[in-house]
């Protein structure tokens, strides 16, 4: 069975996609021909290309690059957000996903139905909602703001009551992107814990951050993407070293 994958978490195989630039001005003939020798469109470029590995299911993983390698990419990729154009991702559970932590929230709707439609986009039921809803709102601090609309909150509040919410969530994979960045230290800290509870019951972790300490607290094996590519798979102590032996000055 762990032959076709049914055994791990996550499956990535020969995983490809590309994005196209934004382009003004015309194509001079000398352009076309060179985009045709390339085989790829001109003004499209690959984020990812043959990408491979598989997560089993508890492992804690953190994925380390620099900026613009396709580690979010990747990430939006095992949610389901996107959709390769090379390759295949395989993921056996649902996920809950710390990523654009504040997109699908509506600003005319109050905190107290954006939670319960949020929550309920996610797959929670209504009496799921119900149940943890006190919990939800006394994590995000916003006790004291159930009935105001969610345009009006800071963008502090808003990051606290989106993280608040998904990681209410049952799912048996936890995404989260840079995530821990964000809010204030007594928050992080919050964030931290909740985090290390999820880990506890045995969820298996998919992380992109650029922290080390927070790769190094949350995560056992890492992935490293360089020029787009999967160039390490291994302890994630190792494999930051290797990052920063790359990008030392």
């Amino acid at each position: 069975m762990g032959k076709n994958g049914h055994d791990n978490a996550i499956e990535v195989a020969g995983l490809g996609v590309r994005f196209r630039r934004n382009r003004r001005g015309r194509r001079s003939i000398k352009s076309l021909f060179a985009s045709a020798r390339r085989r790829v469109p001109m003004g499209e470029f690959w984020a990812l290309r043959d990408v491979s590995f598989t997560v089993r299911p508890g492992e804690s993983i953190g994925v380390i690059g620099r900026n613009g390698q396709g580690k979010s990419t990747l990430l939006k990729l095992v949610a389901g957000v996107l959709l390769p154009d090379e390759g295949h991702v395989r993921v056996n559970g649902g996920v809950a996903p710390l990523i654009e932590l504040t997109g699908g929230f509506v600003g005319d709707l109050t905190v107290r139905e954006n939670v319960r439609l949020t929550a309920g986009l996610h797959g929670m039921t209504r009496a799921e909602v119900s149940a943890r809803y006190d919990e939800i709102i006394a994590f995000s601090e916003l006790e004291d703001f159930q009935e105001t609309p969610y345009k009006h909150l800071s963008n502090g509040m808003k990051v606290r009551l989106a993280f608040a919410v998904v990681s209410q969530l049952d799912e048996p994979i936890l995404l989260v992107d840079e995530v821990l960045a964000v809010g204030d230290k007594s928050f992080r800290a919050k964030c931290y814990a909740r985090i290390d509870e999820l880990l506890a019951e045995g969820r298996t972790l998919f992380f992109v951050s650029h922290n080390e300490r927070d790769l190094q607290r949350f995560c056992t094996r890492g992935l490293y993407i360089r020029e787009h590519r999967l160039v390490m798979d291994g302890p994630i102590d190792d494999v930051i070293a290797q990052y920063n032996a790359d990008n030392a000055s």
